[in-house]
């Protein structure tokens, strides 16, 4: 959810307005939680953070990245999936210059910071850590060295179990680093974007799936799968394609009790 909620009419670029209304629209798309941290959560500055947790609150979409309250920041988003649990962290690494109004406004991607919480998270009950990371060079299918780096920093950690990265609006590569699967990039899922502004690939994207196994020695990754999907213009229909391509599969070690599609 890269753009602000907020009342009034719709704003482009560079600095953005959505309607509120939106967020019904990503509840009824079968969303339950979304990424709030970006390079544009402070486009309206704290009340356009508030207006929007407000309006995704509502919605009953839930939500990680930017926060009302320095409480609510500690607390990590947990979700059920089968019976696992599931800690749903996010941050950024760009703020486009803007001023950050208060240290629990919005979540920076910063290794310390994630590995902290993570660990957090882990305290809370979580059997499964995903970090969602807006990161990268726009319009960079390749990831630059501090998306690597991180990326290693990350996935070297016992607490984190799988990293998903948004932001430069075309599709990167998933990759396993240290036996943890990194997609780092998703591309677009829907925007305005084509090649009259931006590259043609930033009409494409993937929806990310994992496979988590429960095993007697905890929950791991053990597969992704992805979606390919393609922002139809001018209408603006979001065409994926039939069946769903596998990324790569790795060997898993140990007996199984089941495996949880993270959707």
């Amino acid at each position: 959810m890269e753009t602000p909620l907020s009342h009034g009419p719709p704003r482009g670029y560079p600095s953005f307005r959505t309607p509120a209304a939106l967020a019904s629209a990503i509840r009824a798309a079968g969303w339950d939680a979304c990424s709030t941290a970006s390079n544009h959560t402070l486009d309206a500055g704290q009340r356009g953070v508030t207006t929007t947790l407000d309006a995704l609150d509502r919605a009953g979409v839930r939500h990680a990245g930017s926060y009302r309250t320095r409480g609510a920041a500690l607390r990590p988003t947990l979700l059920r999936a089968k019976g696992v649990k599931v800690a749903f962290l996010a941050y950024t690494a760009l703020t486009n210059g803007q001023r950050i109004p208060h240290p629990r406004t919005l979540n920076m991607a910063r290794a310390p910071r994630i590995l902290r919480d993570a660990r957090r998270a882990r305290r809370a009950g979580a059997d499964a850590v995903i970090v969602t990371l807006h990161w990268g060079a726009e319009y960079r299918h390749a990831p630059t060295s501090a998306q690597r780096s991180l990326a290693r920093t990350l996935t070297r950690s016992r607490a984190v179990t799988a990293v998903v990265g948004q932001h430069v609006h075309v599709v990167q590569p998933i990759q396993w680093i240290h036996g943890k699967p990194v997609v780092f990039g998703e591309g677009n899922l829907l925007s305005n974007q084509t090649s009259a502004c931006c590259p043609a690939g930033s009409q494409d994207g993937l929806i990310a799936l994992l496979d988590l196994r429960v095993g007697t020695s905890g929950v791991r990754a053990v597969r992704v799968r992805y979606l390919p999907t393609y922002v139809r213009h001018p209408d603006f229909t979001i065409v994926h394609a039939r069946g769903r391509s596998r990324a790569r599969t790795i060997a898993t070690a140990g007996r199984s009790r089941r495996v949880v599609p993270i959707r």
